[in-house]
């Protein structure tokens, strides 16, 4: 096979990379989302039944399939699924109100039963809630005359739960009390019980394959679970060995290894010119900063509650900021302050490597940076006036929350995929004459692609609407969720740190682009099919769960390969700065790439995979096990990649003189030392006991606020203060306040035109010498440098002239 792919027409630059690498990306990608089709349609056509209408035994109508799309647009605008959960996925103070009904409803019956002189009512209960008495062909499901007893007895219990005149849940006073709105909420509840222990047809277990557990309606661990749990174990065990098998016998040609260079001098702050357009990012970073303080605070006030429910210091919170509004904006201002960094990077990066930027650039980041600040305050003003529950707002586009993650009401949804769309059209405009000497396979194609993917996928989240089948609307806002986040983001953030150090001269062209083709596939191969672990009891067919299980345990492969890489990364990058007669200007921007490296593999890796297995998955979702995945991952890799470019970005920005090298480093270790305080003494003991509850004593026991505030669980969520107070004190503010620098001292921009991808000097031997005392060979190898650069996943990509022809 041919070591370069050439391209069409002499005016572009070739690809220096085997075709191998460029078919194994588009092998791994078409059967991904091949499959992924094939699940899309399977959605569609064989999830659990919504009826048309449920009667009872003599024909009256209970409710209809309206009632249960109008408790679900219920259920989610007043931000119900920020307090509990539906089917194991939402908030996890409240209880799962599929589990708590189905319980409610087996209760009941099971009483009804006696009174009535069964002579063995358990088991009678459990014969007629799983016995599936739909009919396909006319739409309609028949309760009987106890099962409509039960939704009479449950509606009862949720008038009076929602209809409590105090703040002693964490909600609202009083938060529902139309009995047409308690009738709708208690009609969507029933529908997903009823899902949940009717039996498929053709099978011996239920739409939910058999979730939640329960024994008062044999819902126990399906055949599926078990086999697909010890399957997946050893497709993850094959994989790992396949991979140092690999690695042994490819890892002086596959991931980081040295090559030789000449000796580089960093360019420091002060002698690289900025652009417009990259002074305003500027900006980007302070509202990043600004909004990552606000969500740090929102996050403590969510803990608050869980340790001391009635009372905040004296302070009746919830009247103001009731739990599942804290938790709204705790969850959507993470998305945003994460998000918004990527987007400043974006800008920051385009001109360098494009060598230019394009007249009036700036006037449209300015555009961008004022759309994100009406969409974050449009967003949040609008889910708080929904949780408040405003007649005149029922119903708007304006107002109306959404499903969790996707929780921006559909206007400000709509606003933000433009908004996403338009910053591609920046980056586009400030490489276009880059990409026309350029293979569209090389670098700044890929920064272009990859950018590109994050509002294609995150567009996706527009099919989950609030009026969607719940199984339909689950499997596209995991799309989102999952897919979004956790492969298209992975991948734009490889290209992106790729070009830093390229910038910084660390690794060749062709070494990064080689690295990133091998991140798209490890990524790629586990992460697109594996999205449908989420989806295992959420009444999808089974293979979604068979499929989910065994590509999701994949997704460790690629993590451990980092991990493996990491030390030969950093002694690649150590050599590197050894050879810089001038300071590493960067120590701590890097040093948080290197926490992402820990923390994707800790948070993502292991903590993902905890929950991920089938078997644990169906005992624990919903459980802090899984918010102590999703904050090891979501701030440990996103944030504190997040927080890193900032700190790229404005260490150009800043001047040299005003520069906070202390602050900096505070905050690092601040917001390290912060979270794995919250994982490792708070939510990492609390989601084990909790899962060995719910295990021993049973899921709905698990979930019940009289188990989440018992004493021995309060003493852990009290302990979490120490980390939160770090995190926000030590490492949160510390962050705005060097961003506030790059907008009050910011160097004023005078480059138009910069040369591309390098911000650093080729030195000769000589100066090397003069620098060490010693030859540059020696020197390059007779220290570790102070700072190293980032993991290994991470890699580099410029245009090294030294590699062409």
């Amino acid at each position: 096979m041919s070591d370069q792919a050439q391209v069409t027409g002499s005016d572009r630059a070739e690809l220096r990379l085997s075709k191998g690498w460029v078919q194994g990306v588009a092998l791994v990608l078409v059967f991904g989302f091949f499959v992924m089709g094939m699940l899309a349609v399977r959605t569609y056509t064989d999830s659990m039944p919504l009826p048309e209408r449920v009667t009872g035994p003599g024909g009256e109508v209970v409710y209809t399939r309206a009632d249960v799309t109008a408790g679900q647009q219920t259920f989610l605008r007043r931000g119900l699924q920020q307090y509990g959960s539906v089917m194991g996925h939402g908030a996890y103070l409240g209880p799962d109100y599929t589990a708590e009904y189905l319980r409610i409803s087996a209760e009941h019956i099971k009483g009804e039963l006696t009174a009535s002189g069964q002579q063995e009512p358990t088991e009678a209960a459990k014969r007629m809630l799983r016995e599936n008495r739909y009919d396909k062909a006319s739409g309609e499901l028949v309760f009987t005359t106890e099962q409509v007893s039960a939704f009479q007895h449950a509606k009862k219990h949720y008038a009076d739960f929602f209809g409590t005149a105090s703040t002693k849940y964490g909600l609202l006073p009083e938060v529902i009390t139309d009995p047409r709105e308690i009738h709708e909420l208690t009609a969507f509840f029933s529908w997903t019980a009823w899902a949940s222990a009717a039996q498929r047809p053709g099978h011996s277990y239920s739409y939910t394959n058999n979730w939640p557990p329960e024994p008062r309606v044999d819902n126990t661990p399906t055949a599926d679970i078990v086999v697909w749990s010890g399957l997946s174990l050893t497709a993850l065990l094959v994989g790992l060995g396949a991979l140092f098998a690999l690695y042994g016998r490819w890892s002086r040609t596959i991931g980081w290894h040295a090559t030789e260079q000449p000796a580089l001098a960093f360019r420091q702050p002060g002698e690289v010119q900025i652009t417009k357009a990259q002074k305003v990012t500027a900006w980007f970073f302070f509202v990043v900063a600004a909004l990552f303080l606000v969500q740090a605070l929102l996050g403590g006030a969510i803990e608050h509650y869980r340790a001391d429910l009635s009372t905040f210091f004296g302070i009746d919170l919830a009247r103001v900021l009731p739990f599942n509004l804290a938790r709204t904006w705790h969850v959507q201002l993470a998305l945003f302050w994460t998000a918004a960094a990527f987007l400043a990077a974006g800008i920051y990066l385009t001109p360098i490597i494009s060598g230019r930027e394009p007249r009036r650039q700036h006037w449209l980041a300015w555009g961008l940076l004022g759309a994100l600040v009406i969409v974050v305050v449009g967003s949040l003003t609008g889910e708080a006036i929904s949780i408040f529950g405003a007649d005149w707002a029922k119903g708007s586009i304006f107002f109306d929350q959404q499903w969790e993650y996707l929780d921006l009401p559909r206007f400000w949804q709509a606003l933000l995929v433009i908004g996403l769309f338009l910053w591609i059209a920046i980056i586009y405009r400030g490489i276009r004459s880059r990409l026309k000497t350029e293979h569209r396979l090389n670098m700044p194609w890929l920064f272009l692609y990859a950018g590109l993917a994050i509002p294609a996928f995150y567009a996706v989240g527009m099919l989950a609407s609030a009026q969607a089948h719940l199984t339909v609307a689950e499997f596209w806002r995991f799309w989102v969720v999952h897919l979004w986040v956790e492969d298209f983001l992975e991948l734009f953030t490889t290209v992106m740190v790729a070009y830093i150090f390229v910038m910084l001269g660390v690794v060749r062209r062709r070494i990064a682009i080689q690295i990133i083709f091998l991140d798209v596939i490890l990524y790629s191969a586990g992460g697109v099919i594996g999205t449908m672990h989420h989806l295992y009891f959420s009444g999808t067919p089974v293979e979604h769960m068979a499929l989910g299980a065994f590509f999701s345990a994949l997704e460790v492969i690629p993590l451990t390969f980092l991990t493996v890489e990491a030390w030969t990364f950093l002694q690649l990058g150590s050599r590197q700065q050894t050879r810089s007669s001038a300071p590493f200007p960067h120590r701590w921007a890097v040093m948080f790439l290197v926490a992402v490296g820990f923390w994707n593999f800790v948070g993502a890796g292991v903590f993902g995979f905890l929950i991920n297995l089938p078997i644990v998955s169906y005992y624990q979702i919903g459980t802090a096990l899984t918010a102590n995945h999703g904050h090891g991952a979501m701030m440990g890799v996103y944030g504190m990649l997040a927080v890193g470019l900032a700190l790229f970005a404005l260490r150009y920005i800043v001047p040299a003189s005003k520069w906070p090298d202390r602050l900096a480093r505070l905050s690092f270790w601040s917001l390290n030392t912060g979270l794995a305080w919250m994982v490792f003494v708070t939510l990492l003991p609390l989601g084990v006991l909790q899962l060995w509850h719910s295990v021993n004593d049973g899921y709905f026991e698990a979930r019940t606020l009289g188990y989440i505030t018992e004493p021995g669980n309060a003493v852990l969520e009290w302990l979490r203060m120490p980390g939160d107070l770090i995190m926000i004190i030590g490492g949160a503010l510390p962050f705005l306040w060097i961003t506030y620098l790059g907008i009050r001292h910011g160097i004023k921009p005078t480059a138009t035109q910069l040369q591309p991808e390098t911000l650093y000097v080729e030195e000769t031997a000589e100066a090397a010498h003069d620098r060490t005392g010693l030859p540059a060979t020696v020197a390059a190898t007779s220290a570790i440098a102070e700072t190293p650069p980032s993991r290994s996943r991470y890699a580099s990509d410029r245009r090294d002239k030294r590699e062409e022809p």
